[in-house]
């Protein structure tokens, strides 16, 4: 199945990063541990795993969001 849409934000309630994957109709949610400052490499590298790991074919348009307090 191939990921629609991979967007990667801040989560201040669980303070960690947010990787919401998006195909067709089906959104999925999940966390990853890196530090809020952590670089876009890093972000775009743990979004990728997140989408492997949930069984989708490789995201190549990966959105990260940043908060402005960052």
């Amino acid at each position: 199945m191939h990921a629609d849409r991979v967007e990667v934000s801040w989560d201040d309630e669980k303070s960690k990063w947010l990787v919401r994957i998006e195909a067709g109709e089906e959104a999925v949610r999940r966390h990853c541990d890196l530090s809020r400052d952590a670089d876009e490499p890093s972000l775009r590298a743990a979004a990728q795993k997140t989408v492997a790991d949930e069984g989708y074919e490789s995201a190549g348009n990966i959105t990260i969001l940043r908060s402005r307090a960052v």
